[in-house]
């Protein structure tokens, strides 16, 4: 009897890890296939192969860092998937940098594409949902403020900033310049990492709110959640972890091939990637706010940002000087308006410690008029 139900339990966890097994089986696939010359209907097959099985995997991602948060509390639990995440976005920039054609805005472009799909749609569709079944939902004012001190001068700097050096020519910064915002970048997230797990870990978890490690998170609030040891997740979690990543250099393809030879707007690639790796967050970050756990979707929202800014730009500039492959980082002036203008909003949407569904809703129109402007 006892050998059948452990026989039961496996089956069962075998069932619930599906997805890193299709990852594994598409990423050797891929692994031991040339697909560099597909065209036509076989490129989009392999595309959609490619994005729907990242999509899979990300999932599982998310199961396991809820997991991670129940077991660890907050702000370990979402600080663990918004660096799985980044982890995931800086491999496929690096891969496209590394293995595609000369594209020197793509960084960029991603980078602005996290800033305007998480500070203004996702953010937006949280704050609308959870207003729509909560009214008003609370957050800790002390941590959001602290996102935003960390993102508004590195969105500054990396992004608008290189406008209007005189060193170099275009949008782009000299190799002094380079270095001296990549340290001044990952310097100021090892700070604010140090103050989010140490030094003022109350400010990043609910109002009211133990931040006892004793006393972690409640399973009853993630219904469905299946929990092993910290251990097996963590574990399962970086087995998720190692096809996407793998997947995600073979992505350099088609989104080359898109806007190469089909004409796509150069922001598309940006987009396209940004949706992609934002997948696992996005979903974390509803399912908190439908469940009245805002401080949660913040944490994972304005630490996406945080974190997309103050770990892309080094890496992306250590590539740049290292492989002598050129990068610009500077917005143009339309782009750069509406990024001032989404920090400013940001500012009023997390300046009070409690949100509705009209902030939700000004968010969401900021986003659509980002969306409008890569095609027009």
């Amino acid at each position: 009897m006892a050998h059948s139900t452990d026989r039961l339990g496996l089956a069962r966890h075998l069932r619930s890890e599906a997805a890193l097994v299709l990852a594994l089986l598409v990423a050797g696939f891929f692994a031991s296939s040339d697909v560099s010359g597909a065209e036509g209907l076989s490129l989009l097959f392999l595309s959609g192969l490619l994005f729907g099985t990242i999509g899979m995997a990300a999932f599982g991602v998310v199961r396991h860092a809820d997991a991670l948060a129940v077991q660890l509390g907050e702000p370990y639990g979402s600080l663990i998937l918004t660096l799985s995440v980044i982890f995931i976005e800086v491999a496929m920039i690096s891969a496209v940098m590394l293995t595609g054609s000369d594209n020197p805005t793509l960084a960029r472009e991603t980078m602005y594409a996290v800033v305007m799909i998480v500070l203004n749609g996702v953010v937006g569709l949280t704050l609308l949902l959870g207003g729509l079944r909560h009214h008003e939902q609370e957050y800790n004012l002390q941590g959001a403020n602290s996102f935003l001190a960390l993102i508004l001068p590195l969105a500054v700097l990396a992004l608008i900033l290189p406008n209007y050096t005189q060193s170099t020519e275009g949008p782009t910064f000299s190799v002094p310049q380079e270095v001296f915002l990549a340290a001044t970048s990952l310097g100021l997230y090892a700070v604010f990492l140090a103050v989010q797990t140490i030094r003022h870990r109350a400010y990043f978890v609910a109002p009211g709110a133990s931040v006892d490690p004793a006393e972690p998170d409640l399973e009853d609030e993630h219904p469905g959640l299946e929990l092993r040891s910290p251990r097996v997740h963590a574990l399962l979690l970086a087995a998720y972890l190692i096809p996407i990543v793998f997947l995600a250099e073979q992505i350099a393809y088609p989104i080359d091939y898109a806007i190469s030879k089909a004409g796509a707007p150069a922001a598309l690639g940006g987009f396209a990637v940004a949706v992609l790796v934002l997948s696992p967050e996005v979903l974390g970050a509803v399912r908190a706010a439908l469940a009245n756990r805002l401080q949660r979707s913040i944490n994972i929202l304005l630490g996406s940002v945080a974190a997309t800014i103050a770990l892309t730009v080094p890496a992306v500039l250590a590539i740049s000087i290292w492989m002598q492959v050129p990068v610009e980082l500077g917005l143009g002036p339309v782009d750069s308006l509406l990024l001032l203008l989404t920090l400013a909003v940001s500012i009023v949407t997390f300046g009070s410690g409690r949100t509705n569904v009209l902030q939700g809703a000004v968010h969401l129109v900021l986003f659509f008029a980002y969306a409008m402007l890569i095609f027009d």
